[in-house]
């Protein structure tokens, strides 16, 4: 499969692989490198699906939901009626989520480079640790980061609208707040990001031979480290 997203080639460029020495017992520095792998990997695949057309919105564990004051109790008259139909839901949810692919086209290199250069003070810890670890320490290390690098263009997602109808609706209601909207949206998306990160990250380490990686297979291969 060919995905047409540059930002995914940015963590191919951070999933180079490492050498490593063919001995039983890995240096420090080998599980240094295995951790920076496994999220170079995880985050690689993750990207790649969500990345896709309709990424999100095809996804069990990263599609957005549309936010409640597009459609939920602080809307009222007509408007009330019509945000809350099904074929304008429906399309709220399927622009919502092409916004989502927006702030991820953003947010991918940011997260390649955090992991080239993130520190990493215990390897063997994180390596035999819970399945989800090294993400865990990723969004530790990024904090805000992802946040406030897709916000804006979240928020011009969310803004182009491409039915004439939403268009008609949203116009009549005048308590809508893109900004705050925008906010909850891209707090979802940071979300689903880390979620599909740490899905990849679980079946990496479930079975690290379907990588093809000597790094990750000399490392998870054989279940804990040490």
């Amino acid at each position: 499969m060919i995905y047409h997203r540059r930002a995914v080639l940015g963590l191919g460029a951070a999933a180079g692989l490492l050498a490593l020495p063919g001995c039983s017992t890995l240096p420090e520095l080998s599980l240094t490198e295995a951790v920076r792998r496994l999220l170079a990997v995880s985050s690689q695949n993750a990207f790649a699906e969500l990345l896709q057309p309709n990424g999100f919105f095809d996804s069990e564990i990263a599609r957005i939901t549309v936010p409640d004051s597009l459609g939920g109790s602080r809307v009222t008259g007509i408007a009330t009626a019509l945000l809350r139909s099904r074929p304008v839901q429906d399309r709220l949810l399927k622009q919502v989520n092409r916004a989502a692919e927006k702030g991820a086209e953003l947010a991918a290199p940011l997260v390649a480079e955090a992991i080239r250069n993130m520190s990493i003070r215990d390897a063997l810890a994180i390596i035999n640790s819970g399945p989800r670890t090294a993400t865990a320490l990723l969004r530790g290390q990024l904090g805000n980061t992802l946040v406030e690098r897709m916000l804006p263009g979240i928020g011009n997602g969310l803004r182009l609208f491409d039915n004439e109808i939403i268009n008609l609706v949203l116009s009549q209601v005048t308590n809508i707040d893109f900004a705050t909207i925008s906010r909850e949206v891209t707090g979802r998306v940071d979300d689903a990001i880390y979620r599909s990160i740490g899905a990849q990250e679980e079946a990496i380490r479930a079975n690290p031979r379907a990588t093809n990686d000597p790094v990750l297979i000399a490392v998870l291969g054989a279940g804990k480290a040490f």
